[in-house]
């Protein structure tokens, strides 16, 4: 909506991070939030086939709420609001269902940015930039954050606006926070989102959203929204609710600014390397200006030296085998929203394509048999038990566990690209 996240929750590629104020890690690698592009939306029909909550959980979360309260009340919620709030609010099983399964929605850099980055997604971006234009460059003017960019964000959130998801954010909180398997984090977003309701922002039954809490039409997580949202229509409330995008898309551009957003500077341009490019220089901590990428043989995609936009790593999300991307700061701004490289580079691109820039053109390695969830879970333990640094064993392929293939490859003498495949898992089990 770690999204520091925002929540935007999400890494699966899928990810789950969150943004704002701290975007979620891979959208839950943030921490709360289900993918960017998976917000759930349950019809009334669901909800009336949802299997009943037996009698000794419905008196585990009585207890628990009423503990809570007392807490929440310790931290300035008055007994009224906790009251308002709490009314018809219970246990919600499918939000724990979804909790657990969630790392299961992994797909891969080509698939994601194929959906991210869709004809569909890039002709409704041009649209509803044209709609709201007056708005959007009304906040790019004061945020410093262009328009394309922020209308991207709104895109893989919420598919500008039509999936801002329907499910009770108070009680998907509460069984989250109850659960216990990340209750503090969800303890302290339900704060924030009880000190919503209290400042009067919105009333607790229209403060609707994803599974894990991530609100509106950029999917904000309580604690985010308090720190950052903004009310740029000026009636007094920060709406990010509302059918009218305004105050959401101006607090998105708020929190990008706030991470450092530098206007003008692109968050990243496909590049080609030149042949026997040493893979270990494509790292985000290895940075150079672009002129001495040039020095090396790295240029645009039509061969020239890429201009000055600041220090920048090569980004390589597929290997060797893939498209190449000289990275600049901006790039980290939108890991800020969503540390999973997939959604930052579906963000810029979806940004770049809604402006009317070129698709990607390297060709992706589709033939390529991906790892199962279950074989990046063996892939790490067998890394791991061969003493390199990989601290999770959780099936998530992060900068941890690509640097941890990258050394395994340079020890047995074959390309460091940190790509997880199945040649690298069988070199594993030798």
């Amino acid at each position: 909506m770690s999204k520091t996240f925002l929540f935007p929750l999400s890494a699966v590629i899928l990810m789950t991070n969150a943004a704002c104020a701290g975007p979620v890690d891979r959208s839950l690698r943030p921490e709360a939030r289900p993918s960017a592009l998976s917000v759930v939306q349950t019809t009334p029909a669901q909800a009336t086939l949802a299997p009943p909550v037996p009698a000794e959980t419905r008196a585990a979360f009585d207890r628990w709420a009423a503990g809570f309260k007392s807490r929440a009340q310790a931290q300035g919620i008055r007994p009224a609001v906790l009251e308002r709030a709490f009314a018809g609010i219970g246990y919600d099983p499918s939000v724990i269902e979804r909790d657990r399964n969630q790392a299961e929605f992994k797909r891969e850099i080509w698939d994601y940015l194929d959906s991210a980055a869709s004809p569909v997604r890039v002709a409704n971006g041009q649209a509803a930039l044209q709609k709201h234009r007056r708005a959007l460059q009304a906040i790019e003017d004061r945020f410093g954050v262009e328009k394309e960019v922020v209308t991207a964000v709104w895109g893989l959130e919420s598919s500008y606006g039509d999936r801002r998801g329907t499910m009770d954010v108070v009680q998907s909180l509460a069984t989250l926070a109850h659960d216990g398997r990340r209750g503090a984090f969800f303890e302290k977003q339900l704060i924030g989102a009880l000190q919503i309701i209290q400042a009067g922002d919105v009333d607790p039954r229209r403060m609707t959203g994803s599974w894990a809490g991530a609100m509106g039409h950029t999917q904000f997580i309580p604690t985010s929204y308090l720190a950052y949202a903004v009310d740029f229509t000026g009636d007094g409330k920060r709406d990010i609710w509302s059918d009218d995008p305004t105050d959401a898309l101006a607090s998105t551009a708020a929190y990008l600014k706030r991470f450092g957003w530098t206007k003008g500077q692109p968050w990243g341009v496909e590049v080609r390397l030149p042949a026997g490019f040493n893979a270990n220089l494509a790292k985000r901590d290895i940075k150079r200006s672009p002129s001495e990428w040039a020095a090396m043989g790295v240029t645009d995609m039509q061969g020239r030296a890429v201009p000055n936009h600041g220090q920048a790593a090569i980004l390589l999300p597929a290997g060797t085998a893939g498209a190449a991307f000289m990275i600049f700061d901006n790039f980290g701004v939108i890991a800020r929203y969503n540390n999973a490289e997939a959604y930052v580079i579906g963000v810029g691109h979806l940004s770049d394509r809604i402006k009317g820039g070129p698709e990607i053109q390297t060709a992706w390695p589709r033939g390529y048999a991906p790892l199962s969830f279950d074989e990046r879970m063996e892939m790490q333990q067998r890394l791991q038990a061969r003493g390199y640094p990989v601290e999770k064993i959780d099936g998530i392929i992060g900068p941890q566990t690509t640097e941890a293939i990258r050394a395994f490859q340079r020890s047995i003498g074959v390309n460091p690209d940190g790509f997880p495949s199945q040649d690298v898992l069988a070199l594993l089990k030798r």
